[in-house]
């Protein structure tokens, strides 16, 4: 498909200068195109940054998931040994919950950490999770005020954050549709004013301008039409192309589709006066806004999924340096721990660790 450089719309007299309709095209055609490189970066690195946290983030995390299974079961050993006083031995029970629940949460089938968990807990880890559930449930619906009804299924508090989010929608959707329905009540029992009916005008002429442009390719590229069996086939990816364009509704692949069959060219589309212009630039600058809100999810997402703040930069040009920073943390966090390990080993090291880590919490 032709570049957006081809559609560069220029005045057609020598000497003068775009018109600010042409000077808008213009801007919005290479808006929206720089915002395609960034959409398309994306689809393309994603793949591959989930192949390389496979392949090299999730065997760090289980060897460091193992470690801390370690940690747990040597704070266990050391639970009321000779020389730990009742404090210090609450400190190591709570340890020991805090890191068998947390192993607990990502894998849920290991028997010994339950037990350990219980033994330390006075209560056993499901236990616990629905009493922690219930108690997230009651603040979830004191703070937000949302009716989160039916909590059957229920098992995790990503499962309560799902859950939140799916009736938060549905609450401002019937919001929504009421006051469009109060608003079009309104809008029925008085007259347009003379801006509402522009408005619509142009709506109209916009949705009409897409439909002509459609309309034209079809009749140009219907396979049915083509006699030759090659360029039935190649008619057919084009038509397919089209519809796709229309039913998303985008001007943009529709012109540079017409560019490509040579139905038009750029000083064909800025001869078309500034009216018809200025119904192509309303389109556009819906694009323009469609692709910023498809970006602005995909990388809010991306950020919710990597656990990282909903401020922080991400790019696609990004993503291999957060891959390395990953690994060389939970290598780090690994070491640590098997540091600790080899300390934990001599009781009298033990003692000297648990009052330093008491004066530090």
């Amino acid at each position: 498909m032709p570049s957006t450089h081809a559609l560069q719309l220029s005045p057609n007299d020598a000497g003068r200068a775009p018109t600010p309709q042409q000077k808008r095209f213009n801007t919005l055609v290479r808006q929206i195109e720089k915002l395609r490189l960034g959409l398309g970066a994306w689809q393309e690195s994603l793949p591959k940054y989930q192949q390389a946290y496979a392949a090299e983030v999730l065997p760090l995390h289980d060897a460091l998931a193992g470690a801390r299974r370690d940690w747990a079961f040597t704070l266990d050993g050391l639970y009321g040994g000779p020389g730990f006083s009742r404090a210090e031995n609450a400190l190591l029970s709570r340890l020991i919950c805090q890191i068998a629940g947390d192993l607990l949460h990502e894998k849920h089938g290991d028997e010994a950490l339950h037990a350990l968990y219980a033994r330390h807990a006075d209560e056993d880890f499901d236990s616990a999770q629905k009493r922690q559930l219930q108690a997230t449930l009651e603040m979830v619906r004191e703070v937000t005020g949302v009716d989160i009804g039916d909590t059957a299924g229920i098992e995790s508090e990503d499962d309560i954050a799902e859950l939140l989010h799916r009736k938060m929608h549905e609450e401002q959707s019937a919001e929504q549709a009421a006051d469009e329905a109060r608003q079009a009540a309104k809008a029925s029992r008085r007259r347009k004013s003379p801006a509402q009916q522009k408005r619509e005008a142009e709506e109209k002429q916009a949705t009409q301008s897409v439909r002509d442009i459609f309309r034209k390719l079809a009749s140009a590229l219907h396979p049915d039409r083509e006699a030759d069996p090659a360029r039935r086939e190649a008619k057919t990816a084009l038509m397919q192309k089209a519809n796709q364009a229309y039913a998303a509704n985008d001007l943009l692949a529709l012109l540079q589709l017409q560019l490509e069959i040579e139905q038009v060219d750029a000083a064909h589309i800025a001869g078309a006066g500034e009216e018809k212009l200025g119904y192509y630039n309303k389109v556009l600058a819906e694009q323009l806004e469609q692709l910023k809100e498809e970006i602005f999810r995909l990388e809010a997402g991306f950020r919710l999924d990597a656990g990282l703040p909903p401020d922080s930069p991400v790019s696609p040009a990004k993503l291999g340096e957060l891959i390395k920073q990953t690994k060389r943390a939970l290598r780090e966090e690994h070491a640590q721990l098997r540091q600790e390990l080899r300390v934990l080993a001599d009781p009298a090291a033990a003692r000297r660790w648990l009052k330093q880590y008491r004066r530090a919490a």
